[in-house]
């Protein structure tokens, strides 16, 4: 079974986690295949939108924890746990930058779970719809391990320090509403709405003159890190 689904209807594309018995985690040969079908997605001149969602009852749910199953000792779960951080650290990272850098608009389907580093790539979306029995958690310091710094910018960027600190260290998980109210979810709608509700957002966003919307993003973007953006001016030469 391939680790992720990758669907088109006209300018909308569907990136789906596809291991839903285990919850859809995020491993390194799974990151790597995230990262490869993002760059296909970039690179697709036709897809104005993307959504990403996770098949079965979950949307992700981070670090896979097969290795450490059966461990009953905080201290050795830590240290296997840990001992496996690193490289998929850097994937998460690469795969959260290259979700958060796409010109196309994306929307984060959240049809279940979101954790670590699952939570991680939802934040990187541009849009987060999310099903009302939905749970969000970073257990990373939990296990012994930080919360990878891109992770950190992007929930700042939403929530500011003091939220993210509160999120990241604690490891309290949150439900949907409560997430909302921070604003860091757009909608949180029944399970019966949810394929209607995603797919007429993502329908609009389609609708939108792409290369605006894309500079609209870009610029965004730019703006909440204090990045240097092009004047207005010269943008409006260059249509």
């Amino acid at each position: 079974m391939p680790a992720f689904l990758l669907t088109k209807e006209d300018t909308v594309a569907t990136l789906a986690f596809n291991r839903p018995e285990k919850r859809n985690p995020l491993n390194v040969e799974v990151l790597r295949e995230m990262e490869e079908l993002l760059h296909i997605v970039r690179d697709d001149p036709a897809v104005r939108v993307l959504i990403l969602t996770g098949s079965g009852n979950s949307f992700c749910a981070g670090a896979d924890l097969s290795a450490v199953k059966g461990i009953t000792t905080p201290q050795e779960r830590q240290r296997v746990f840990h001992a496996q951080g690193m490289r998929r650290t850097s994937l998460t990272a690469r795969a959260a930058m290259a979700l958060h850098g796409l010109e196309q608009v994306t929307i984060a389907a959240i049809n279940g779970y979101a954790v670590g580093g699952g939570w991680v790539m939802a934040l990187a979306c541009d849009f987060r719809i999310a099903v009302e029995q939905a749970e969000f958690w970073f257990p990373e310091v939990d296990f012994g391990v930080p919360l990878v710094p891109e992770g950190c910018q992007l929930l700042i960027d939403v929530v500011g320090s003091a939220r993210a600190k509160e999120m990241i260290l604690t490891c309290r998980r949150y439900k949907t509403a409560e997430l909302q109210q921070m604003g860091m979810i757009h909608q949180v709608v029944p399970a019966i709405q949810f394929h209607e509700t995603v797919t007429v957002l993502a329908q609009n966003l389609a609708g939108k003159k792409q290369e605006a919307a894309g500079w609209s993003k870009t610029t965004i973007n730019a703006l909440a890190r204090g990045q240097q953006v092009l004047r207005s001016d010269l943008l409006l030469r260059r249509e």
